[in-house]
Parts: C-alpha cells; structure tokens; sequence
C-alpha cells in the first residue's frame, strides 16, 4: 500500500471510459481514489443510441425472476463504478482491494477540499463534432429516481 494520500479525481465533462482506466490503473498501483461528480461523466454516443442500447441491457435481465439478474446500474456512481470493476481483475485478491480502495460519489461531499481534484488529460482521438451523454441523463432516462 502506497503511504501517500488518496487522489481525488473530478469526472465532470471526463468521458466515463477513459476515466475509468485511468482510475482502475491507480486502484492497481495501491492508491486510493475518490471520484467525485459521477453524474458529470461524459458517455460518447448520440443520445439516443446510448439510451437504446442501455435499455436493452435492462431488458435482457430474466423475465421469471430478475433475482437471477443480470443485474444492471442505474444510479450515476454506480454505473462508473461498474465500468472500473470491469477494468480490474476482480475476482483475484489484487482486484478485490482495489475495488475496496475506491469511492465514488454523486456530487461533492462536505468534507472534501476542490483545491486537491484531479483531473486527468483527454488525450484520445477527437472527432469533428463529438456527441455525449452525461451520466445524469443517462441515469434518468433508465429509472434513476433522484
């Protein structure tokens, strides 16, 4: 475990999917992250073929009993969340303590200092006019109730 504090890291206007390697890479690395402002979180894609296609995972849960799942996110935190359980190898130990070593939260909570975010570098292709979805909208169009 690494001795230094936890990295705060702002997702606001961040697309979902790089974000979440970058902090699947630090939970790897023996950091703890705190990620704040899920809700901002960009998913690239019109808006409504990302909605589309988030519906249908929801549909695809059983229709006997939906205990028996799969059981998709709704709520903005942990639909990020998710997306970093599917980056690190949680089934083994290493992957385990990660994921106990990350927070993510909606918004920004009290006991928080917004001098110490971070945000991470987009450095991926960009697109002439790209199109994105937050995770608020997203979240809402599915079912979140605020």
């Amino acid at each position: 475990m690494s001795s230094e504090g936890p990295v705060y890291v702002d997702a606001s206007d961040q697309i979902a999917g790089r974000l979440s390697s970058k902090v699947a890479k630090l939970l790897l690395s023996g950091r703890r992250v705190i990620v704040v402002n899920a809700e901002k979180a960009l998913i690239s894609g019109s808006r409504t073929s990302v909605i589309n296609q988030w519906k249908e995972k929801l549909e695809l849960a059983s229709h006997v009993n939906p205990i028996y799942g799969p059981i998709h996110p709704r709520r903005p935190d942990n639909i990020l969340r998710r997306m970093v359980r599917g980056m690190v190898p949680r089934k083994k130990p290493k992957g385990a303590m990660a994921m106990k070593r990350l927070r993510v939260y909606i918004g920004v909570p009290a006991g928080i200092d917004a001098s110490k975010f971070t945000k991470f570098d987009d450095t991926g292709a960009s697109r002439p006019k790209p199109v994105y979805v937050t995770m608020h909208d997203l979240s809402k169009s599915v079912g979140w109730n605020e």
